[in-house]
C-alpha cells in the first residue's frame, strides 16, 4: 500500500522535561556529559572487541559488541536533539524528524530484545552444552542471530509507523515529552484513535513480554541444569550470568512499565531512564564484572598509550 501524508501539521512542539530555565542549564551539562560518556563507553568495548583477536572470535564477546553498537544508536536516536533543546526557548521538530525518532525507537529497541535473547541463548549453550559450544555457536550462527534480531526490529518498527505516519494530523501539534513518544503523537490525530493506540502498544507489549519471557525461561533452564549436575553449581551460574541478568533487567523494567501502564503522567521519565540511562549501564556493568573485558581493555589503553606520538616523545625525553 502507497503511504500517504495527509497532515496540515509540518512540526511538532516538544515539552521537554521541565520549564525551569536554570534547571534546563543544569540538565544541558549533565546529559551532555552523560551522553558523551555513553557513546564512548560503548564505542571502546565495540573496538575492544574487534581489536582483540580472543574476543573477536568468541560467541559471546561477539554479541556484546554489538549490543553495545546498538546502544550508541539508542542514546542517539533522540538524545542530542532534548540536549539542544535545552538551550532553546521554543523546542520544534518537524514532521518527518518526528516519525524518523519514532522509526528509530522501535527499529534499536526491538533488536535489541532479541539480541538479549540470543545472548541468553549463547550462555545456556555454554553453561548446559559446553562441548558443543563451537558448534552450536558457530560465527554462521551468530551472524545470523544478529541479523534476525535486526530484521525483527526493523519489521517491528516498520509496522508500528506505517499506521503513525497515514493518520491526518490536522491541528493540536503539542507533544508532552523530550521526544515524539508513539503514544503521545498519535492522540494529537484528528480522528478516534483508540484502538489503534491499543493496538499498536499491544504490538510493542508482545515483543517486550515474549522476549522476557524467553529470557526468564533459558535463566531458569540453566540455574536447574546446573544445580542438578554439581553442588554450589546454581551460585556458580548465577556469577556467569550476573551481568547479563543485570542489564536485562535494567532494559526490560521500563519497557514493561511503559507498555503495562502506558499513559501515565510519568512516563517520559521512565523513557528517560530507558533512552539515556540504560545504555550508559551497559559498558559499565560488562566492563567491570568481566575480567576478560577488562584485560582487553587495558591491552588496548595500554597499546594507545604507546602508540600515542606525545606519549612517545615523553619516554625519549625522560630516557635522555
Amino acid at each position: 500500500m502507497e503511504l500517504q501524508n495527509y497532515s496540515l501539521v509540518s512540526e511538532f512542539v516538544l515539552y521537554g522535561l521541565c520549564t525551569s530555565q536554570h534547571l534546563q542549564h543544569v540538565f544541558f551539562i549533565l546529559f551532555s556529559g552523560i551522553y558523551v560518556a555513553t557513546v564512548l563507553g560503548n564505542l571502546i568495548i565495540v573496538v575492544t572487541v574487534i581489536s582483540d583477536p580472543h574476543l573477536h572470535s568468541s560467541p559471546m564477546y561477539f554479541l556484546l559488541g554489538n549490543l553495545s553498537f546498538l546502544d550508541i544508536w539508542l542514546a542517539s536516536f533522540a538524545t542530542p536533539k532534548m540536549i539542544r533543546d535545552f538551550l532553546s526557548d521554543q523546542k520544534l521538530i518537524s514532521f518527518g524528524g518526528c516519525m524518523a525518532q519514532i522509526f528509530f525507537l522501535h527499529f534499536i529497541g526491538g533488536s535489541e530484545m532479541v539480541l538479549l535473547v540470543s545472548m541468553a541463548y549463547d550462555r545456556y549453550v555454554a553453561i548446559c552444552k559446553p562441548l558443543h559450544y563451537m558448534t552450536m555457536m558457530s560465527r554462521q550462527t551468530c551472524v545470523g542471530l544478529v541479523l534476525v534480531s535486526w530484521v525483527t526490529g526493523f519489521v517491528h518498527s516498520i509496522s508500528q509507523i506505517a499506521f503513525t505516519v497515514n493518520l491526518p494530523y490536522c491541528g493540536p501539534n503539542e507533544v508532552d515529552s523530550f521526544f515524539c513518544d508513539l503514544p503521545l503523537v498519535i492522540k494529537l490525530a484528528c480522528t478516534d484513535t483508540y484502538v489503534l493506540g491499543i493496538l499498536m502498544i499491544s504490538d510493542s507489549g508482545l515483543l517486550s513480554m515474549s522476549c522476557f519471557v524467553l529470557l526468564l525461561v533459558s535463566y531458569a533452564v540453566i540455574l536447574i541444569t546446573v544445580q542438578q549436575h554439581a553442588a554450589g553449581g546454581a551460585s556458580k551460574a548465577l556469577s556467569t550470568c550476573s551481568a547479563h541478568i543485570t542489564v536485562v533487567l535494567l532494559f526490560f523494567g521500563p519497557c514493561i512499565f511503559i507498555y503495562v501502564w502506558p499513559f501515565t503522567g510519568i512516563q517520559k521519565y521512565v523513557t528517560l531512564f530507558y533512552s539515556v540511562l540504560t545504555p550508559l549501564f551497559n559498558p559499565l556493568i560488562y566492563s567491570l564484572r568481566n575480567k576478560e573485558m577488562k584485560v582487553a581493555l587495558r591491552k588496548l589503553f595500554r597499546m594507545l598509550k604507546f602508540s600515542c606520538p606525545y606519549y612517545n616523545h615523553i619516554h625519549i625525553y625522560q630516557s635522555v
